[in-house]
């Protein structure tokens, strides 16, 4: 379809080929390889269970022994303590437990499951491994910002390696929602704002998280959320509404979730919200017709945290027993929290109102999984103590941590060549709230790595210079409040030094669930310290702590140099030292556009041209669609990034006419004019000029990322078919027409790079 590093089955998922996928000659074989078997004994199994022991095998409950990490996160409410959990599990009444408190807490409730229970079924042990389990990667949105799917799926398997060793089974990961909105707290999570990146990343991370061998020990299942377009909330507000076309939906929220299935995945989890007036966990379109039906889907299907228990304050159930009824009627085989299956579903099935056979269809299902899983086989493979131990934070996952955090970090602006700093002869300030100290660092939504073990700003950059002592830390301000005395010793701290890292931006809990922001601004203490430091006339490099992009003013977005270093886990500061000091040259373009001002919100490059588009961004003219002083562009585009080379497009090579089933070859040379080696990831973009609907601006239809010494150029070569041009036409099916279309090769999805146009002719 078109050249890149990837494989074969990550370029079938690209944007256009998701579309393309149903008649694609490979969809057989690769939904074959995610067939869930179902053993011979698993109906006989079923055959015995009572109601009330089915209704268990459909329930999943906050793990009573737990770190204060997972109860801050789920809280439990009036959950019950582990003996009596023990219980529960001697009654039958549980499938699992998710995010407990490591191997010895799933031995010793294994062997309640297997040695106190009837039917002797294991088990299945859950967690949010979600980037890293003891060893922390970056934020899922910062490793996006890597382009490397290889990466995401390393990083995948690492984590499962680890939490694999602590017993765990299934993690509640990958999340593929599409964030389009940066004020929602979540975009963290996910993959950024555009559809191709976001299918390439659902397909690595759900093959790195269950290797080849799903029964292997160091494998565990996969789970894609949240099912579906929890990243469309409205204002970008955490659980708000969803009110979007069929279209809007099956071009662009659904594709990763897709790709998932493709990639194998076994388990999806319902999304809070709801869309069109009907929540996700009650939507039968959606869990039945879509995934079940069109894609083939045979795995289960999970609840949100109490999902089916907020359908009464969305005044969609009236009681629980109705919200039981609703959420499972429509495809959602497993309850999370709330213990409503176990609670109605056996008097729902004995009143005739939930059929049998729809209930025993899901717990088979659910069996299936724990046998795919190895379980039956023996419920203990995942389980050792010894194992646990060993595995945790090995200097093979370290190294990695590293190398994925120096992949993730942006570099904005570098004016002057201020960057890289040599590492003897200058004295340097750090200033700012995450200059040193251990927090902050791996991010949120992290269960089971510590802080104590991760490498802070201040430590990274001693380690890397000459002398320590020519390091100074400040924090100037907290994150959210001033400091008494605070800009008053930044000042003199940076008076007294010749280079100043502005360490600055959000701290942990200003992203991930529940954590929308009104105004994606700096805080303002933390404004008043950029502006007093940059004041001093030093030269200030700006290294931001972000889980969303984030609109930067004033003397943040002034400063000569910025780094994006997101949030990057356990090698945070030494990741980050390697990029400023050069021993590696920043690489990562942005997954998400940076906004002029926090009311562009929502705001992404592939937006429609609107019946009145501003013709140039340096005169906005009056009636044209733009926000009052401001072009409609952003401040850094998706897919921006700047390099320690000089990095320049030339030389397009495109024919005029693509034949309705030929293939075009559109090729540029890129070269590197500077002194030093970089990457760059060279990006195609497509827009179809006129179609019977209107498409947007521009839309990432591949990528390269290539390596280019001082002074050596490369010619960058990607192969475009018909199947590549595919959009949801009127009747929300996928199609292709005739017509004029421009295609870029650039840096970013705003910048010129080289473009051509090119024809489709049919016939």
């Amino acid at each position: 379809m078109f050249d890149t590093k990837i494989s074969r089955r990550a370029a079938l998922m690209g944007a256009g080929a998701v579309a393309a996928w149903v008649s694609s000659p490979a969809r057989a074989l690769f939904q074959a390889a995610a067939r869930l078997p179902v053993p011979a004994f698993v109906d006989g199994l079923v055959a015995k269970m009572t109601l009330a022991e089915k209704a268990g095998q459909l329930t999943i409950m906050p793990a009573a022994w737990s770190g204060g990490v997972a109860t801050a996160l789920n809280p439990a409410g009036n959950a019950p303590g582990f003996e009596q959990q023990l219980d529960e599990v001697r009654q039958m009444q549980l499938t699992g437990v998710f995010n407990g408190n490591g191997a010895e807490m799933a031995r010793q409730m294994q062997s309640v499951a297997i040695k106190e229970t009837r039917l002797k079924i294991p088990l299945l042990f859950a967690a949010d491994v979600i980037h890293g389990h003891r060893t922390i990667f970056p934020v899922p949105v910062g490793e996006a910002a890597s382009f490397e799917p290889d990466l995401a799926e390393r990083t995948a398997r690492m984590a499962s390696y680890e939490g694999a060793a602590s017993g765990i089974d299934w993690t509640f990961a990958p999340m593929v929602d599409i964030a389009r909105d940066q004020r929602w707290g979540r975009t963290m999570e996910g993959a950024g704002e555009d559809v191709h990146l976001g299918v390439l990343m659902a397909d690595a991370r759900v093959r790195g998280f269950q290797r080849p061998d799903l029964k292997a020990i160091d494998s565990m299942m996969a789970c894609a959320k949240h099912f579906a377009a929890y990243g469309a909330a409205e204002a970008g507000l955490d659980y708000n509404t969803v009110d979007i076309s069929e279209r809007t939906l099956r071009e662009i929220y659904l594709p990763p979730f897709r790709a998932a299935v493709n990639a194998g995945v076994l388990s999806f989890m319902a999304s809070f919200n709801e869309i069109s007036g009907v929540p996700s966990t009650a939507n039968e379109w959606l869990m039945r017709d879509i995934l079940r039906g069109e894609w083939g889907f045979e795995g289960f299907v999970v609840s949100d945290y109490t999902g089916d228990m907020e359908m009464i304050d969305h005044g969609f159930a009236k009681d629980s027993r109705e919200a039981a009824k609703l959420a499972f009627l429509a495809g959602v085989d497993m309850s999370m929290t709330s213990g409503f299956y176990r609670k109605h579903l056996p008097e729902l099935v004995e009143a005739g109102e939930v059929p049998q056979a729809r209930l025993d269809d899901s717990v088979r299902k659910v069996l299936a999984i724990k046998a795919a899983l190895g379980l039956f086989d023996d419920p203990f493979r995942r389980i050792d103590v010894k194992r646990e131990k060993a595995r945790s934070r090995t200097k093979p996952a370290i190294a990695l941590s590293r190398e994925a955090g120096r992949k993730s970090i942006v570099m904005l602006k570098n004016e002057g060549d201020l960057l890289p700093l040599p590492k003897s002869g200058k004295k340097i300030a750090i200033i700012g709230p995450f200059a040193s100290g251990k927090h902050d660092l791996n991010g949120p939504w992290v269960v089971y790595g510590g802080q104590d073990y991760a490498v802070d700003l201040a430590e990274g950059v001693r380690a890397a210079v000459a002398d320590r002592n020519s390091v100074t830390v400040t924090a100037g301000s907290g994150v959210e409040e001033a400091i008494a005395g605070g800009i008053d010793a930044a000042v003199a701290a940076a008076q007294a030094a010749d280079i100043v890292l502005l360490a600055i931006g959000e701290s942990e809990n200003m992203s991930g669930e529940a954590q929308s922001r009104a105004e994606i601004v700096v805080p303002a203490p933390q404004q008043a310290l950029a502006e007093a430091v940059a004041a001093t006339g030093k030269p200030v490099v700006v290294v931001l702590k972000n889980g969303r992009a984030l609109a930067l003013q004033g003397a943040v977005a002034n400063a000569p140099a910025i780094l994006v270093t997101w949030f990057l886990g356990t090698e945070s500061g030494n990741a980050t030292a390697d990029v400023l000091f050069g021993e590696y040259g920043p690489a990562g373009r942005l997954p998400c556009s940076f906004p002029r001002s926090p009311g562009q919100q929502p705001f992404y490059y592939a937006h429609k041209p609107t019946g009145r588009p501003n013709p140039s961004d340096d005169k906005l003219e009056p009636y044209k669609a733009h926000y009052r002083g401001i072009p409609n562009k952003a401040l850094y585009p998706f897919g921006h990034g700047l390099t320690y080379g000089k990095i320049e497009y030339a030389n397009l090579q495109a024919a005029p006419t693509l034949a309705w089933d030929g293939e075009l070859t559109v090729s540029a040379t890129i070269a590197n004019r500077g002194t030093r080696a970089a990457e760059e990831v060279v990006q195609l973009y497509i827009h179809d000029r006129a179609a019977s609907i209107t498409r947007p601006v521009r839309e990432l239809r591949a990528f390269r990322k290539i390596k280019l010494a001082a002074g050596a150029s490369e010619t960058v070569t990607f192969r475009i078919k018909r199947s590549l041009l595919l959009f949801y036409g009127r009747d929300n099916k996928p199609t292709v027409e005739p017509g004029m279309f421009d295609v870029w090769i650039a840096p970013s999805a705003e910048a010129q790079g080289v473009h051509a146009q090119f024809e489709l002719v049919k016939g």
